[in-house]
């Protein structure tokens, strides 16, 4: 009996683990952006990736406790805190609250010192963090996971970070649809496994790779952060492959500042009815197959995009993207 009880729950364990690790954020390393990640910290709540785990070992285990997703045992209670977390992206808003402009991520091709560098000064160090947050890392300290309750959390995310120099500070957030992808290039033999990677500023999230499919329908939400002096939203689209590195299926950019402009010009857009409020024009210098339209619906401001990938033979792509301030 006790044998058939310890069975049922490392399934039911390894089927949550699976489920958080399939959410999109948690799709790319939380500390360098490498697709795929295979390992986790338990107790900061975030999946990582085969290079920087070894330097979340070199920590200590007062600071991060490393787990592989597939080759050791979960309890609940690491399931549950890694849930409460909310994924890398949640973390990372705390974690990376206050990156100094001028102080870059790692990459996924990133060396060893400059792993060490970032990952020391974001977890043990905490010197991204806003100073009121940041905890002893002592062996008498609280557990990270402390700092990650859902009322925190909650209050967390509708706050504008404090207005500090040289620190990022966010205006609001974007919350980007990726609806559907049509005559997408070729990249296996026959067909390709596509998904969408978006990076705004610092911030990279991705979709779900959608397998063997040129026309992928993924109707899929993701939020990205806005900080004040942002640039454009970059997407780019690759081809998912199990043995080899992922092959692009072409790029495209967003420009963001016609939405937001018209946002901020209107304020609360549930004060007015349905209305087209702004447009961001097609031309030569962007990838728009049409003119993409600025609407408030509903009382939300939402803008419909169709783009056609740049530097690939083929392919287009269809998004809408809403604006919402930081007090929503």
């Amino acid at each position: 009996m006790n044998g058939t009880m310890i069975t049922k729950t490392t399934s039911v364990n390894r089927r949550r683990l699976r489920n958080l690790l399939n959410k999109s954020d948690n799709r790319i390393c939380a500390d360098c952006g490498a697709p795929d990640p295979k390992w986790a910290s338990s107790n900061i709540g975030v999946f990582i990736c085969l290079k920087c785990c070894g330097v979340h070992r070199s920590l200590g285990t007062h600071i991060s406790k490393v787990l592989s997703v597939t080759l050791d045992e979960w309890s609940n209670e690491q399931i549950d805190a890694m849930s409460e977390v909310g994924g890398n992206s949640a973390a990372n808003a705390i974690y990376e609250a206050h990156i100094p402009e001028g102080f870059s991520k790692p990459g996924p091709d990133a060396g060893i010192e400059e792993r060490k560098r970032f990952i020391r000064s974001k977890y043990e160090l905490q010197e991204f963090m806003k100073s009121s947050l940041r905890i002893s890392t002592g062996k008498s300290s609280p557990s990270f996971k402390s700092i990650f309750s859902s009322k925190f959390m909650d209050s967390f995310r509708i706050k504008p970070t404090d207005d500090e120099d040289g620190m990022v500070e966010f205006i609001g957030l974007l919350k980007v649809t990726v609806v559907k992808g049509t005559n997408l290039a070729i990249r296996d033999m026959m067909t390709s496994d596509p998904y969408v990677v978006l990076t705004l500023g610092q911030q990279t999230i991705q979709t779900a790779v959608i397998p063997s499919n040129l026309n992928p329908v993924w109707d899929e939400d993701l939020m990205l952060s806005v900080p004040n002096n942002y640039g454009p939203l970059k997407l780019e689209v690759y081809d998912h492959d199990m043995f080899s590195a992922d092959d692009i299926m072409g790029e495209a950019q967003i420009d963001i500042q016609p939405l937001i402009s018209a946002a901020m010009a209107y304020g609360d857009p549930e004060m007015f009815g349905n209305m087209q409020i702004g447009k961001w024009l097609k031309s030569d210098d962007n990838a728009l197959i049409e003119d993409s339209i600025i609407n408030i619906i509903d009382g939300k401001v939402k803008q419909d995009v169709q783009l056609k990938l740049q530097n690939v033979e083929c392919g287009e792509l269809h998004l809408e993207v809403e604006w919402l301030p930081l007090d929503q």
